[in-house]
């Protein structure tokens, strides 16, 4: 993703960029600060999808990589004013919201219970080379009243800031939950 950087810095400035079809951006973190545009389009690409969270910014041939910190928004009109981006350095952890993908077929929901889905993302610590693109739960083991936590769920290098007993999935029995019968049919 190419920007440029911004000459001006105030109000005035950051009104004309937005007529432009440009958003005013800042990126911190590293060892300087540095003010700069996105195109609008190119920011909504990153900004509506679950799965990026670190974006590799050219901004004026210096290039960056990044994680997007914070969007702020027109109150009336949904307009994006503002991106501020955290500079991602080696070595360095950094926090994230991870989306959350299930996988796999439960006995459970099969058999006429419900899946509960409690997170869709989960704010996870980590360093950006040991970062999952996502956190994926099988699902293939849950029968009916069966739940998985926070604290059940395990990724190498990578430490979930979640509380640990919130309740993550649960399959909930309903109406047309079929009985087990004893002998196992």
């Amino acid at each position: 993703m190419s920007g440029s950087l911004r000459a001006n810095v105030g109000k005035k400035d950051a009104k004309m960029n937005r007529a432009s079809g440009k958003v005013p951006c800042v990126i911190y973190g590293g060892k300087e600060e540095l003010h700069f545009t996105l195109d609008n389009k190119d920011l909504e690409t990153i900004i509506f999808t679950p799965y990026t969270f670190l974006v590799d910014l050219d901004i004026d041939g210096k290039k960056l990589t990044a994680t997007l910190q914070d969007v702020q928004y027109h109150p009336v009109s949904d307009v994006t004013l503002h991106a501020d981006f955290l500079q991602v350095t080696p070595g360095k952890p950094i926090i994230v919201s991870l989306p959350v993908r299930i996988e796999g077929n439960s006995p459970g929901v099969m058999r006429g219970g419900k899946l509960i889905k409690k997170f869709r993302k989960m704010k996870v610590k980590g360093l950006a080379e040991h970062m999952p693109e996502e956190i994926v739960l099988n699902i293939s083991k849950m029968d009916i009243e069966d739940t998985l936590r926070i604290s059940d769920i395990k990724i190498p290098n990578i430490e979930i800031l979640e509380v640990m007993g919130n309740l993550v999935l649960h399959v909930a029995s309903t109406r047309a939950v079929e009985p087990t019968t004893p002998g196992g049919k």
